[in-house]
């Protein structure tokens, strides 16, 4: 045998999918035309998951009912407090051979405004936000803003607010400094370009004038707060009793003179949330019980009662269980899930973060990422050599591209992903999803190649 052949048989590296797979590139742009507009409609998790019900139920899912009898093709959906969602397909085996069952986030870094945003300043009115999630500061002055959110007022009414997103919609916006006075602030760490108490967003500049106008303390705060309640009958109070969130005002659009890349906010993990519901939507007549969840609050630990730190996915799984006359303790031990979150693709401009050889690189396909954590595999789950033998037997066996993929070089940083939670419940669990260029930042980038294999890869694990 050659060297040649040798090389081809024992040795092994991830191909360019354009190279190898061109009649994708086509498949690839369709789909993701589908997923950009779902971005631009979706950019909070309370949006995604009414948007997704929405669809779930035009494909013929309807709500679990505990007091029903559910068949193989049955396909069902849970919604937790408007900002969670699983959804499931019955599957022909029993439902103690186990789920395969695949769990993504749907929160993104963003601004949250804090209970009493609204101020005035030198007649410049500001909203004060409260950062969530790891974001770069500096990368969210003099960046177009959206306001987004729910206000329950004081008679129980819950009002949807949405500025920034429509044509001809004003937007907001966080300053910077000019070049010629920012001597100080170069001087500044990075990480301190922009302080978290400097994230103040403009929100208007003209005041209320009327009668006795000299004796009004803020009238540019006011004339803000009037607007707002022209809009949505809200007043100041209200914002205590509200989630609003500041988000880019960017819409998805292509990358790229190829037009090989897409570039929206949220896509970390919005894209993983997406191909999921594509795959559990599309699936008909599977062998294991399909378990798609869409979880909110992975960007701050997965706290809270729509988290995965939570019982909530543990509670919706003992509630199917006990309806299919099923052990639960029996499924969870038989079941696989797919932690399906993005990893950070190889950017060489910054490759002193990386380690080439086992980093992730765009137009290479799903990643799968065995551990994520820090410097010791620390605060991770560790996918066992069998769990990553099933999963890509059953890639190769349905011709999806994939490779393998660390959160960078060992000791320069790390991360979490929901599947420590998933194994907590002793579930096989290993990370499967999509390589992200600028991670965390107002503007993500993602291959339409590796959005659509990921795509592929749900529907074959699903099937």
């Amino acid at each position: 045998m050659s060297g040649k052949d040798l090389e081809k048989e024992l040795l092994w590296e991830a191909p360019h999918i354009a190279k190898e797979a061109p009649e994708q590139r086509a498949e690839a742009d369709a789909f993701c035309e589908g997923y950009k507009k779902f971005l631009d409609a979706s950019k909070t998790e309370r949006e995604y998951v009414k948007a997704s019900v929405a669809m779930l139920k035009e494909a013929g899912y309807t709500e679990f009912d505990r007091t029903k009898t559910y068949c193989p093709g049955d396909k069902i959906f849970w919604n937790n407090r408007g900002k969670a969602l699983a959804a499931a397909t019955i599957g022909t085996l029993p439902l103690e051979e186990g789920l395969r069952l695949n769990a993504a986030h749907i929160d993104s870094p963003r601004l949250d405004l804090k209970p009493n945003p609204l101020f005035e300043k030198n007649e410049i009115a500001y909203f004060k936000p409260h950062y969530y999630g790891g974001i770069r500061k500096y990368q969210w002055s003099a960046v177009p803003l959206a306001m987004h959110g729910v206000v329950v007022k004081a008679d129980g009414e819950a009002v949807t607010v949405s500025i920034g997103e429509e044509p001809g919609d004003p937007q907001f916006c966080i300053t910077d400094l000019l070049p010629h006075l920012s001597a100080e602030q170069n001087g500044r760490k990075l990480g301190e370009g922009i302080k978290g108490e400097e994230l103040n967003i403009v929100v208007g500049s003209i005041p209320f004038i009327g009668e006795e106008d000299e004796k009004i303390k803020a009238p540019v705060k006011l004339m803000a707060m009037k607007l707002l309640h022209e809009k949505y009958g809200i007043t100041e109070k209200d914002f205590t009793r509200a989630e609003i969130e500041m988000v880019p005002a960017y819409k998805a659009v292509d990358i790229g003179l190829d037009r090989s890349l897409v570039g929206a906010y949220g896509q970390d993990d919005r894209v993983c949330a997406y191909t999921a519901l594509m795959a559990e939507m599309e699936t008909k007549a599977p062998a294991h019980t399909t378990f798609t969840v869409l979880a909110d609050k992975e960007e701050v630990g997965s706290s809270g009662n729509t988290g995965l730190d939570s019982d909530f996915l543990l509670h919706m799984i003992e509630d199917l269980a006990e309806a299919m006359g099923a052990h639960c303790n029996t499924v969870l031990r038989h079941s696989i899930c797919l932690s399906s979150d993005v990893n950070a693709a190889y950017d060489p401009t910054f490759a002193f973060v990386y380690e080439e050889r086992n980093a992730c690189h765009i137009n290479k396909g799903c990643v799968l990422t065995k551990y994520t954590g820090a410097r010791g595999k620390s605060g991770t789950n560790d996918a066992s050599a069998e769990t990553m033998a099933e999963v890509i037997r059953i890639m190769d066996e349905n011709g999806v591209y994939w490779q393998t993929g660390e959160l960078g070089a060992v000791d320069v940083g790390g991360g979490g992903t929901i599947a420590k939670f998933a194994a907590s419940m002793e579930m096989d669990v290993v990370d499967l999803g999509v390589p992200i260029l600028s991670m965390h930042a107002p503007f993500e980038l993602a291959s339409k190649l590796d959005v659509y294999n990921t795509y592929r890869a749900f529907h074959a694990f699903y099937r």
